[in-house]
């Protein structure tokens, strides 16, 4: 029998299970799809993405950035899988994404110490050590086990998917290729830019407001808030006519070739797919029903005859009060055996679910080797964002993505911000491969 047991084979389940499996561990890795399918998925692959292909910002100077610069320092599956399929995005991790999940899948099919199942859990296994990475839609009976194990109420947010078109389909010559502030890593231009002028803009948030919008699914609950995170495109709007211009529609960084200014405001679009023929909206998260999206995305130049392979959707995610419930090894506080990881934890983003569930994986195998478990340091990335969501205030905590507000503060007093950045991140890398040494945690 496996010694170690994960439930959920998303990015952080496949993470866990690679992470206990080189410790020499078998791992039994539970996953339901395509058997039981989840209102998002569309495949039964493992780390299959579902909202953006992008895993952020990939500078090193970046919160993003440097949570990534520690994964790989600790050896990370997902995100070595990303670089092998990553496609050009500026100065962002983007992935080709069915080529990216095909990776995950082929690793983690073909090591020797995992065995992958293909099954609904629905009951959490007794009398082993257990893994739970089962995501923000973790099935309703699986979902009411754990309800009932923590004895606590699950809080829920709304995330959505942004709208996929093909590539041909954009008429290049009113949109443009270009990265903020030129930051391409391709020849033409990571980001293709649909500008619009103020009447434009205008035309389109008055459509926007206007369109008709999807009423909540049955797996929605109606008192879930949306994630600031993660708006959707109608809901920015209704803050006020100029939000969408300051937020995904910002057109800083950014010149029109053909006008030689800059737009009023910009659509950008990033590829999707490896062999360049899908492009998704950027910051497009959208509820409106799909006759509505191409009718009114349409109205953005360059869009006009945009042909849509996959429209925005709307879906319920559902994480624990880790403040709570979980220590920062990420066991359950009175249950020892029982790990969590992924966004159900709390950890917000691909990476940083990708991250808990490294840790998850990490400390599962530690306990069955008999080693002591592993808390990381907090002037690191991964430690300050595992410490701030089981350590945050529990009767208002919210999932968090990589900040550098969650590191402590600099030992010496630092001028620009530019610079602090760059002190955070170097102190932070010099933190983890410390700890890596100390500990011996290299597999």
């Amino acid at each position: 029998m496996a010694e170690l047991t994960v439930i959920g084979g998303g990015l952080a389940g496949s993470e866990a299970a690679w992470q206990a499996a080189q410790r020499g561990v078998e791992v039994l890795l539970y996953e339901m799809r395509p058997k039981h399918q989840t209102p998002a998925h569309r495949t039964g692959l493992l780390a299959e993405l579902v909202c953006s292909n992008s895993l952020g910002s990939d500078l090193p100077d970046r919160a993003p950035g440097v949570l990534k610069g520690e994964l790989r320092q600790l050896g990370s599956l997902i995100l070595a899988c990303a670089g092998e399929m990553a496609v050009p995005a500026g100065g962002a991790l983007a992935v080709g994404r069915e080529a990216f999940a095909h990776q995950v899948t082929r690793q983690i099919e073909s090591h020797p110490h995992i065995t992958v199942r293909r099954e609904e859990v629905r009951a959490i296994p007794s009398a082993c050590v257990v893994i739970i990475a089962t995501g923000p839609l973790t099935s309703e009976p699986l979902a009411r086990e754990i309800a009932a194990l923590t004895d606590q109420e699950h809080l829920s947010f709304y995330d959505a998917m942004a709208p996929i078109v093909e590539a041909d389909s954009i008429n290049m010559a009113v949109a443009f290729r270009a990265s903020r502030y030129g930051r391409d890593t391709g020849e033409n231009g990571d980001y293709v830019n649909c500008p619009l002028t103020q009447e434009e803009y205008g035309r389109f948030v008055k459509a926007l407001l206007e369109a008709e919008q999807f009423s909540l699914r049955d797996f929605e609950r109606e008192d879930a808030p949306f994630f600031e995170a993660c708006l959707p495109v109608e809901e920015i709007a209704r803050r006020g006519h100029k939000a969408l211009a300051f937020g995904p529609l910002r057109p800083v960084g950014l010149i029109d070739p053909h006008t030689g200014k800059r737009p009023y405001a910009v659509v950008q679009l990033r590829q999707d797919n490896l062999a360049g023929t899908l492009y998704n909206m950027v910051g497009f998260q959208t509820n409106l029903r799909w006759p509505e999206q191409q009718r009114v995305f349409r109205l953005i130049p360059g869009l006009e005859g945009a042909r849509f392979v996959r429209y925005g959707q709307m879906h319920r995610n559902t994480f624990l009060n880790a403040p709570a419930l979980l220590l920062p090894t990420m066991q359950l506080r009175g249950e020892g055996r029982i790990f969590f990881g992924g966004q159900i934890t709390g950890t917000e983003g691909y990476v940083a679910s990708t991250a808990s569930g490294l840790v998850a994986g990490i400390n599962g195998a530690r306990l069955l080797r008999g080693e002591p478990l592993l808390t990381f340091p907090r002037q690191t990335m991964l430690g300050a964002l595992l410490h701030y969501v089981t350590h945050a205030d529990p009767q208002h905590f919210q999932p968090m993505k990589p900040n550098f507000g969650l590191l402590p503060p600099l030992e010496e007093r630092v001028g620009s911000r530019r610079r602090r950045r760059q002190a955070y991140a170097e102190r932070a890398r010099q933190a983890m491969a410390r700890f890596i040494r100390e500990v011996n945690l290299c597999p």
